[in-house]
């Protein structure tokens, strides 16, 4: 017997309702990015492996799915490699390209590569899948997609304010309750110099990122397994136990940055974006973390995450600035900043929390009854009528009983079945039925556009 087929660990196929309800996302977040003046582009799923390593620190590095070269892809490979099991390096000798990790350095490259075309400020948006070489588990996929949204060539911290607005706006239109944490890579780099470790800000930031998940017991254990020492540790304690308002945190902040001109600058910088903010006023809960650090290197301001109030969940949507992208393809001087939805984990929250309206999921409003030749004729002619006016309708394909013709109607969540018998037929009306409550009318061919537009 065949072995039954199946997808890769990580990867999903997904159905019609599926793919109704993943639209409606992509479709709420799209408009939402649109308003905001955001054009679309698109890049390949595959980059150079030269423009995706380096750029997201070492662990991101270990989960860059990379392609094998075309061909003889072992030719002229040293054998030692091979039989000293040198994967790493081995790799680099035979792929040179790699499955996008995220959309943001392919975005970064785009801008270089394009410098003459864009006009900037250049803002974008991209919803496309990415792929990390991940453990799967609840929430965490190989294959997902990101819509991004980013502003390159601007200095601002008017972006960021603007960016949070969008990131309220999506979540009050899907309905979801959220919680937008704050911080400033600035800061990060003021607390190292703070505890004397200013060169073991890449360390800090990786372990400090996990305090939520692992506790501080088990941070203070990677921080020292990373080199710090325990004077180090012990002085980072307190500054990551901060707490109060933002405000009240901001000048706590401030005051422990004191001697710190990095520090105290990237205090003032998420003072404007938060003062800002609450002044146009938001729906979401803001908070600053401290302990917010985005393991992603080429993060240099405001730090982004977002989480769900009401189901368990990790980050749902997150970003933040990025002062040095574009400098690393040979094009300094350009800032941007960014925010990515992970539409598959908000698929997951509105799937928990029930949030999905009802007609996301339809894809036919009314479905005609197939009674013979002559009454399917007429029932495609009123179809096409129908569909003219922007009513999305079918035909039952076969003669069928009409049983089964009702259960398909109901099984793909119509809202009507329309039927024209020999009497519908003689005179020019059509049975209407509701399928919710099974209350039936009697409608006018020539009316049914204007009674189901209504």
């Amino acid at each position: 017997m065949a072995q039954k087929p199946s997808t890769p660990k990580g990867t999903r196929d997904f159905s019609p309702v599926e793919m109704a309800r993943r639209n409606y996302i992509f479709d709420t977040i799209r408009q939402v990015f649109a308003l905001y003046g955001y054009r679309q582009i698109e890049t390949p799923a595959m980059e150079n492996l030269g423009t995706l390593m380096g750029k997201y620190g070492e662990e991101g590095d270990k989960l860059l799915f990379k392609i094998l070269n075309s061909g003889d892809y072992l030719r002229g490979v040293d054998p030692g490699l091979l039989s000293e099991g040198e994967s790493l390096r081995l790799a680099t000798k035979i792929c040179d390209k790699g499955l996008r990790y995220d959309l943001t350095v392919p975005f970064a490259r785009y801008v270089v590569q394009h410098r003459d075309e864009l006009q900037l400020p250049f803002k974008r948006y991209q919803i496309q899948p990415v792929w990390r070489a991940d453990r799967p588990q609840k929430g965490r996929y190989r294959e997902f997609y990101q819509c991004d949204a980013d502003v390159v060539g601007s200095d601002s911290l008017l972006n960021e304010v603007e960016l949070l607005q969008m990131v309220d706006l999506v979540f009050r239109r899907l309905g979801v309750r959220v919680s937008i944490k704050l911080n400033n890579r600035k800061i990060l780099a003021g607390i190292a110099e703070l505890i004397g470790a200013p060169d073991k800000l890449i360390d800090i930031t990786v372990a400090i990122d996990k305090l939520e998940k692992i506790g501080l017991d088990k941070v203070k254990e990677e921080l020292a397994e990373r080199g710090l020492g325990s004077e180090a540790i012990e002085a980072l304690v307190p500054v990551l136990g901060i707490s109060g308002t933002a405000a009240e945190r901001l000048a706590q902040l401030a005051d422990i940055l004191s001697s710190s001109e990095t520090g105290l600058k990237g205090v003032e910088e998420l003072r404007f974006v938060v003062d800002s903010t609450e002044a146009l006023g938001l729906t979401a809960e803001l908070d600053l973390d401290v302990a917010l650090a985005r393991g992603l290197n080429y993060y240099t301001g405001t730090i982004i995450e977002v989480k769900a109030l009401d189901t368990p969940m990790g980050s749902i949507c997150g970003g933040g600035r990025y002062d040095n992208l574009t400098g690393i393809f040979g094009l300094p001087g350009i800032s941007g900043v960014g925010i990515s939805f992970g539409a598959d984990r908000i698929y997951d929250v509105l799937t928990a929390l029930e949030l999905f309206p009802s007609d996301a999921t339809r894809s036919t409003r009314v479905v005609f009854a197939n009674f013979g030749p002559a009454e399917a004729a007429a029932s495609m002619k009123i179809i096409k009528t129908l569909r003219e006016a922007g009513i999305s309708a079918e035909i039952y394909p076969d003669s069928s009983k009409l049983k089964k013709q009702i259960g398909y109607a109901d099984s793909i969540g119509a809202e009507y079945f329309a039927m024209i018998g020999e009497s519908e037929l003689a005179d020019g009306t059509v049975g209407l039925k509701r399928l919710a409550d099974g209350t039936q009318t009697t409608v006018a061919a020539e009316q049914l556009a204007d009674t189901l537009g209504h």
